[in-house]
Order: structure tokens, then C-alpha cells, then sequence
């Protein structure tokens, strides 16, 4: 069985895992970049306080004595369901089942300026950049004599009140009160400020409403200034401008307030739903196909009596998908019934600062915040990461951070352009 897999996230690489070195089955995995990244710890990478290698892991490294797995390094096309091919930007590739595990890209809602001039946090690469970009802005700042000038390259505005608006806006938060002023002398009489917006009227909004409570009131002791009920419609000439007339005035705008799937020629239109996301039946099979899937946040699956609506775009959902199809390709090979898909919810956390995290747990109904909350934070996310050599790297920088309050990976590292004829 001849299974290509497009996308090497949390869905994609827990299904080809489960599936390694299982007979009958021969499994190629095609993503743009050669390495899978841990996306809930890219706005560290984006502050310094980790090294991208940190959280990230090459393909064929993951998949070496696993024989029948493979990586192909391309980019989809399209697809031509009635060959059972796809079409790459460097070659095509046969199969018997297809599965996307594309995940989702940031939104703007249509707004092109934003888009254009704001900072994403969605890729390694949005986070390299805004680490790039941040760190510019601190130095044109030490030397502006402009003090409005000054101000808008000192003032962040983060745009969703989700978990990654939370945690980057924390952490700006923190280096502003434990670096800034010592590694940035000339800025000591500067005034800076962070914005945390959201256009809702609760930050964490899925989250119980005793960790709303404690995160706005968190956030708010770090000195971060909230704004609930804010709706952002442009970003235009270094001004914020909000839907009630309001504006900031920035160079500093960092978009993490919503997500969308991606469309690929060859799927029927019919079968995308909201937010582009591709509509699925109980077994992930994405509908008006034969042998084509969908898994994690580019699917939504409205059969699971608890989520009517779909799952949330959350890492476990990804996971648990590619597990269970991967059990569920396992069941046709044997000729075996199919198990339908279920998710099991076990939980929701979120981390503001150092030693304040919150943690909803729905199976007992448990609140945590905190100091222990801000533990299971740490415990989870680091056992998360997809190898050993992820885990040692990042405890041991996370470990630096916490008795310093500082970390030493604030570089500007950015390729230089080379020329033709250097090429």
C-alpha cells in the first residue's frame, strides 16, 4: 500500500510513525521544508530564548532505519485523483491513498496592508524574522534623537488575545523589565509599550473563565496594556487603525489572531468548509474523494457528537487523527472495521510569564494557576518535542533563562544575498 503524506507537522509525522516498518506499507512524506518544527515554542525562538534547532528536527534524520519510510523535499501543485497522482513542483508521485496534513496558514481576514506590513507568528521563518526585526527596531531606537520616532520602535502591539498573543506579549513583557534597560543604557528614559488586542471580549476564549480571569489579570501586573473588544481593519504608514476609530502608532505589529487551510487544485470545491478547511466523513476521508484524507487543522470533521462543529485547530487533534488512521489503514490492510474518529479532549493550557501559567484539565473538571500550572506548562511542552537531543537542548536553555532572566541568543542572523555569478 502506497501511502504519500503531504505535510511533516504533528499530524503528518505521527502518522508516518506509527506506520514505520510496518509490512505492507510504503509511505513518502512530502513537505517544503526538510525539517518538522514544534510550532507552540516559535515565539521563544522570535525572543531570543531559544535556537531554532531547539525546536525543529530534519525529516531524514527522524526517519533513518525506519526502511519504509521516505521524504521528498517539494511543494504540492495539485492533485489528479483520477490518476492517483500528484503533481510537485519537482517531479510527481504515485499512490493509493493520499492523506493532507497541510495544517493551516495565518489569516488577515482580507486586510492586504496588514498582511503586507505586519509580522506573522505562524513558521520558523515568521519567527527568525521577528527576532530579526525586533532586534533592528532596539537598535535604530538607541540611536534615534526623534522621540515619537523612538516610541514607535519601541511599541509592540500583539494581535490575539490566544494563547500566542498571551505568551509572546508575556514575554515581551519580561525582557522589557529584566533586559532592556541593561542591555539597552541609551533607552532608559525612553517610554515603550505593549499592546495585547483581541476582538473578543475575554483573552483565552476556549479556555474556563477562572484562566481568563487570571491570565488578563497576569498580563495586566507585567505592565502589558489589554484591549478586549478591539477589532484591527488596517496597518498602514506605521498606525494601528481599530474598527471604533482608535489608532497606535507602531512599527511593531505582530498578527496572531487567526488561521486558515489551504485550497489545492484537484479537490472539489464542494469539498472545503469553513476557514477552507477540508470536510471530512467519521474515518477522515475527505468527502467526494475515493481514497483521499484529511487529518489535523486543514480538516474539519463535524460527525463527533461532542464537537458538532468541528475540532479545534489543537495540536492533540492533529495527533490523535494521524494515530487513528494510521490504525485505520492498519484495519484495511487485515481486511478489519474501521474505527471512526473520537476526540479525547485532555485539556487546554497556556503560559504568561515566569512562574505564572494556567491549565484547564476537563476530565476531572481542574483549574490550575500559577507556579504549578506554569509546571505542567513546562513538563508537557518539553515532552512534546520529537526527540531527545529537542528536549536536553531546550530544558537546559529554559534552565539558563529561568536563574539569569536572560539568555544570550539575541543575534540579527539573516542570509546575505549572494549574486549570480556566486551561485
Amino acid at each position: 500500500m502506497q501511502i504519500v503524506i503531504i505535510g511533516g507537522g504533528f499530524a503528518g509525522v505521527n502518522l508516518a510513525q506509527e506506520l514505520a516498518n510496518q509490512k505492507g506499507f510504503e509511505v513518502t512524506l512530502v513537505d517544503k521544508n526538510n525539517y518538522n518544527f514544534f510550532p507552540p515554542l516559535i515565539y521563544q525562538v522570535a525572543t531570543g530564548y531559544l535556537e531554532p534547532s531547539s525546536i525543529s528536527y530534519p525529516f531524514r534524520k527522524f526517519f533513518a532505519g525506519k526502511k519504509n519510510l521516505h521524504f521528498r523535499l517539494g511543494e504540492l501543485q495539485r492533485v489528479l485523483p483520477s490518476e492517483n497522482k500528484i503533481i510537485l513542483n519537482n517531479g510527481e508521485l504515485q499512490y493509493d491513498h493520499l492523506v493532507f496534513a497541510t495544517g493551516a496558514e495565518t489569516s488577515y481576514f482580507g486586510m492586504e496592508n496588514v498582511k503586507k506590513n505586519a509580522i506573522p507568528m505562524k513558521t520558523l521563518n515568521d519567527a527568525i524574522e521577528m527576532r530579526n526585526t525586533l532586534l533592528k527596531n532596539l537598535e535604530k531606537a538607541a540611536i534615534c534623537n526623534d522621540i515619537r520616532e523612538r516610541r514607535k520602535l519601541l511599541t509592540i502591539v500583539v494581535v490575539g488575545g490566544g494563547p500566542t498573543g498571551v505568551e509572546v506579549s508575556g514575554m515581551f513583557a519580561e525582557m522589557r523589565k529584566n533586559i532592556l534597560l541593561k542591555e539597552y543604557p541609551e533607552l532608559a528614559t525612553a517610554a515603550s509599550q505593549i499592546y495585547l488586542v483581541d476582538g473578543g471580549d475575554a483573552l483565552l476564549s476556549p479556555m474556563s473563565s477562572a484562566s481568563q480571569k487570571y491570565t488578563l489579570e497576569a498580563v495586566t501586573q507585567l505592565g502589558v496594556v489589554v484591549r478586549l473588544n478591539a477589532r484591527v481593519v488596517n496597518y498602514e504608514n506605521d498606525i494601528v487603525y481599530f474598527a471604533d476609530g482608535e489608532t497606535i502608532q507602531t512599527k511593531n505589529l505582530i498578527w496572531a489572531a487567526g488561521v486558515t487551510a489551504k485550497v489545492f487544485e484537484g479537490i472539489p470545491a464542494e469539498s472545503f468548509g469553513r476557514g477552507k478547511r477540508m470536510i471530512t466523513d467519521a474515518f477522515n476521508k475527505i468527502t467526494l474523494t475515493e481514497n483521499i484524507y484529511s487529518i489535523g487543522d486543514t480538516c474539519i470533521q463535524i460527525t463527533d457528537l461532542n464537537f458538532p462543529e468541528g475540532h479545534p485547530q489543537v495540536a492533540q487533534v492533529a495527533i490523535q487523527q494521524g494515530v487513528n488512521l494510521a490504525d485505520n489503514f492498519k484495519s484495511m490492510r487485515n481486511n478489519k472495521l474501521l474505527k471512526p474518529f473520537k476526540y479525547n479532549d485532555k485539556g487546554s493550557m497556556a503560559i504568561i510569564g515566569k512562574n505564572k501559567a494556567v491549565v484547564d484539565l476537563p476530565r476531572p473538571k481542574l483549574h490550575f494557576n500559577g507556579f504549578f500550572a506554569w509546571l505542567i506548562w513546562l513538563f508537557v511542552h518539553l515532552m512534546s518535542l520529537i526527540s531527545y537531543r529537542n528536549r536536553i537542548q531546550t530544558f537546559y536553555n529554559w534552565m539558563i533563562a529561568y536563574f539569569s532572566k536572560d539568555q544570550s541568543l539575541r543575534m540579527i542572523i539573516r542570509p546575505e544575498k549572494r549574486s549570480k555569478r556566486d551561485a
